[in-house]
C-alpha cells in the first residue's frame, strides 16, 4: 500500500467497485495496485501480483504483441483487445480467454495505466455456439442439397436455398416476396394452398404431398413436398419451413416400370396381365349396367413360315406392323392386347350385339388385306379370328379366352383368312378333336401309322408303273380313322411335319427294295403326297436328299404329290421349288386337278411331270354329254401341254374304256385295287392286272 499516498485511497476504491480483474501499472508495466477481482480471476493473491510486471499474466506467446511493445514506448491512449485470442495465464498454468483493455491516465504529475481483464469465456462460448448454429443451419439449409424454402405466414417466400432455385430453374429475387403459384402446374393450384389453410387453423402439424412445377424452360417438375411450421417458445407459427425432392425421374421410372410390366415389349400393345384386368372390369360393368361384350382373338395364318423364310427379325417387324394395323382400326374404349407369339386379343365393350362384334371382326380382316412393305420385301399376312360374344346372361367369365380360342380353331379348319362367332355346344367338338390330335402324336412311336400303296397303271397295258403313298392310322378303340380327319387336325399344327416326316422316309425306303427282277428303268416310282407346310417347308430339299442317299434310291423313282391349291398359294416359290426338285430327277405331279378356277392359266408356269385328274371328272355324280366333254377337254390339254395325265378313282370298266379312248396315260382306283400295305404291295411289283 505504501506506493501511494492517502489521496489516492479513493482511486483504490474505484478499482475495487469496478466488475472486472483491474491493476494500476506504471510506465514500465509494473502492477502498482491490484483489485481483489483480478486476484480471484488469475489465482494470484495481491501480494503475489504487486510489484511484479504485468507479463507475468500474459502466456510467453503473446508477450511480443505489437501493442504491448507500443505500451512499453509511453501509452498515451486507450486500447482494448478483444480478437478472441487474447488470453491470461492463470496461477496454475491454465490460460483463459480474456478482453482486455488499457487506459492511460495521469495522477500527480506521473504517467500511469489502468489494464483491466474481464473473463469472456461464457460469451466465447455463446459466440461459438452461435457460430455452430449458423454453420449448422447453412449445411442444413443454405448448402443442402435437398430443395428447401422458408415461407411467412401468407406462405410467400421468405428465402429458398439453391437446391431449390436449381430445382425450378429460378433466382431467389424471382422467389423471395412471392408465392408459389406462378411456377406452380396449373392443375395443381390449390394442393398448397388447401395445406396452407389447414395449418392457419391448426388442423395439422405436419403434411406432405406431390405437386408438380413449371421448370423455367418448359419442362415439368415433379416434387414431393414435406411442410412443417416452426414455432416461438410460445408455441406460436412464426414462418414455414418446407423441404422438397424432385421426384420427376423416380415417378417416369416408375411410370415406365409399370408400363413394361402392363404392356408387350415388342409391340407395345397390352400384354396379358392388363387385359384379364381389363377383361374383369368389362365382365363387371355389363353385369352392373347391362349391354353386350365381345372377345376376338387373331391368330397370323402360316406366320412360321415367314420366321423360317426370312428370320426372326423380319417376322417381329411383321408384328410390329400388324399391330399398328390393328390399332388403326381399334375403338379408343376397347383393349388391344398381344396374347402371345402371332396371336391378338380385343376387347369391345358397350357393343350392340352380335352384328356389330361381327362388322368389328371383318373390319379388322380388311385391315390386314395390304400388304406389309418390310426391308423391300412385300409380304402378305392375313390372320383367322375367333369371336365370343357375351351379356349379363354369362355369369362366368373364366373361360372367354377359351372359348375365342375355339372359335378361332373353327375359322382356320374352314379355310383361314376369316372369322367365326362361338356358339354353345362348339367346346365339346373341340375338346374331341383336341383329344384326337394327342393321340395321333402318340400314335406314330405306338407303330399305329403307316404307309400303304395305292398300285398306278399304265391304262393301255394295265401294267403296274408306280404306287402312291397313302397314310393309314388304325386306331386301338376308333378301328380305321379315316385320313380326311385326321390329316386336317394335324394341319392345325406342326404335327403335320411329322407326318411329313414320316411318310417320305417309310415312301422312300419301300420304293428302295420294290425291283421286278429286270430293267432298272421299269421298276416302280413311288408319288409322296405333301401338305402345304411342309412343301413350303424350308428343310424339304435337305430332307429329300438325305432319304435318298441313306436309301439308294434314284431321283427319278420319285415323284412329289401337291395339290393345285398348294401350288396356287404362292406361285413363284412354287416354280423355284419345282426347278429345285427337278434338278435331283425328282418329278411333280399335280393332284386334284380341274378343281381351281385358275389352274389352266398357271400349268404352262409351273410345268408339272404328271398332272392328276381329279375323280368327279372320271366319276361324275350325273353321267352326261356336257361332263364327258369337260374330261375330254382336260385330257387333250395336258397332250397339248406334253404333260402325262393321270385319272384318279376308276371304279368300273366303262371308265377304264373311256379313258383309253381318250388317250390317257395312267390311272389308278378301285378297278385295280385300293391301297394296301407294304407286304402285299411288294408281291403286286412286276404284276398287270386283268381287266
Amino acid at each position: 500500500m505504501g506506493f501511494i499516498d492517502e489521496h489516492s485511497l479513493s482511486w483504490q476504491s474505484l478499482l475495487e467497485a469496478l466488475p472486472d480483474g483491474t491493476a494500476l501499472l506504471d510506465a514500465r508495466g509494473v502492477m502498482m495496485y491490484v483489485n481483489s477481482e483480478l486476484s480471484l480471476l488469475t489465482g494470484y493473491s495481491r501480494e503475489e501480483l504487486v510489484g511484479h510486471n504485468v507479463q507475468m499474466l500474459v502466456p510467453p506467446q503473446l508477450r511480443t504483441l505489437a501493442a504491448r511493445r507500443e505500451y512499453t514506448r509511453g501509452p498515451d491512449s486507450r486500447m482494448i483487445w478483444n480478437d478472441g485470442d487474447l488470453k491470461v495465464l492463470m496461477k496454475d498454468g491454465t490460460q483463459r480467454l480474456v478482453d482486455f483493455a488499457l487506459s492511460p491516465i495521469t495522477l500527480d504529475g506521473r504517467r500511469w495505466a489502468v489494464g483491466s481483464i474481464r473473463d469472456n469465456s461464457a460469451q466465447r462460448t455463446a459466440e461459438q455456439a452461435r457460430l455452430e448454429a449458423e454453420q449448422h443451419f447453412r449445411l442444413a439449409f443454405e448448402d443442402n442439397m435437398a430443395p428447401m424454402v422458408f415461407t411467412d405466414l401468407q406462405d410467400f417466400v421468405i428465402t429458398a436455398n439453391d437446391a431449390f432455385c436449381q430445382m425450378i430453374g429460378r433466382t431467389r429475387e424471382e422467389l423471395i416476396g412471392f408465392d408459389s403459384k406462378p411456377f406452380t402446374h396449373p392443375d395443381d393450384v390449390g394442393i398448397t394452398e388447401a395445406s396452407h389453410e389447414r395449418f392457419l387453423h391448426d388442423e395439422i402439424r405436419q403434411i406432405r404431398y406431390v405437386k408438380r412445377y413449371l421448370h423455367k424452360d418448359g419442362r415439368m417438375i415433379i416434387a414431393e413436398v414435406s411442410k412443417s411450421p416452426a414455432r416461438d417458445k410460445l408455441g406460436n407459427t412464426v414462418y414455414f419451413i418446407i423441404s422438397e425432392r424432385d421426384i420427376t425421374e423416380e415417378r417416369t421410372l416408375t411410370a415406365k416400370l409399370s408400363h413394361q410390366a402392363l404392356h408387350d415389349p415388342l409391340t407395345g400393345l397390352a400384354n396379358r396381365t392388363l387385359f384379364d384386368d381389363r377383361l374383369s372390369q368389362t365382365h363387371s360393368r355389363i353385369m352392373r349396367q347391362g349391354g353386350y361384350g365381345a372377345l376376338m382373338l387373331f391368330d397370323l395364318d402360316d406366320f412360321k413360315g415367314v420366321n423360317d423364310t426370312y428370320g426372326h427379325i423380319i417376322g417381329d417387324q411383321v408384328l410390329i406392323q400388324v399391330a399398328r394395323r390393328l390399332e388403326t382400326v381399334s375403338r379408343a374404349a376397347d383393349t388391344l392386347c398381344r396374347f402371345g407369339g402371332d396371336e391378338f386379343l380385343y376387347l369391345a365393350e358397350g357393343i350392340s350385339g352380335l352384328e356389330e362384334a361381327e362388322s368389328i371382326a371383318e373390319r379388322f380382316l380388311r385391315a390386314l388385306d395390304a400388304p406389309f412393305e418390310i426391308s423391300s420385301l412385300n409380304l402378305e399376312q392375313r390372320a383367322s379370328l375367333g369371336v365370343v360374344v357375351w351379356d349379363i346372361s354369362s355369369i362366368d367369365i373364366t373361360d372367354v379366352v377359351r372359348d375365342a380360342d375355339v372359335a378361332l380353331y373353327e375359322a382356320k379348319r374352314l379355310g383361314k383368312g376369316r372369322h367365326f362367332v362361338y356358339v354353345p355346344g362348339m367346346h365339346h367338338q373341340v375338346i374331341n378333336r383336341f383329344s384326337l390330335v394327342q393321340q395321333l402324336r402318340q400314335a406314330i412311336p405306338a407303330g399305329e401309322v403307316a404307309m400303304h400303296f395305292q398300285p398306278i397303271v399304265r391304262l393301255s397295258t394295265t401294267e403296274i408303273v408306280g404306287f402312291e403313298a397313302l397314310m393309314r392310322w388304325r386306331h386301338p378303340e376308333r378301328g380305321w380313322v379315316p385320313p380326311a380327319v385326321f390329316i386336317p387336325l394335324a394341319e392345325q399344327s406342326d404335327l403335320i411335319l411329322e407326318l411329313g416326316r414320316f411318310a417320305l422316309h417309310h415312301s422312300i425306303t419301300a420304293a428302295s427294295k420294290w425291283t421286278n427282277g429286270g430293267d432298272a428303268l421299269t421298276e416302280p416310282y413311288v408319288t409322296v403326297n405333301l401338305s402345304s407346310r411342309q412343301f413350303y417347308d424350308p428343310g424339304l430339299l435337305g430332307l429329300v436328299r438325305e432319304e435318298l442317299a441313306t436309301s439308294g434310291l434314284p431321283g427319278d423313282r420319285l415323284i412329289i404329290e401337291i395339290t393345285e391349291s398348294i401350288a396356287l398359294e404362292e406361285v413363284s416359290g412354287t416354280m423355284k421349288l419345282i426347278e429345285e426338285l427337278t434338278s435331283l430327277g425328282i418329278g411333280v405331279a399335280l393332284d386334284d386337278f380341274g378343281t381351281g378356277y385358275s389352274s389352266f392359266s398357271y400349268l404352262n408356269l409351273l410345268n408339272p411331270m404328271i398332272i392328276k385328274i381329279d375323280q368327279s371328272f372320271v366319276r361324275p355324280s350325273i353321267e352326261s354329254i356336257h361332263s364327258d366333254r369337260l374330261l375330254e377337254t382336260l385330257v387333250s390339254l395336258g397332250h397339248n401341254l406334253g404333260m402325262t395325265l393321270l385319272a384318279e378313282g376308276i371304279e368300273t370298266q366303262a371308265q377304264l374304256d373311256r379313258l383309253r379312248s381318250l388317250h390317257c396315260s395312267l390311272g389308278q382306283g378301285y378297278l385295280f385295287s385300293p391301297a394296301v400295305p407294304y407286304d402285299e404291295a411288294v408281291k403286286m411289283v412286276g404284276q398287270t392286272f386283268n381287266v
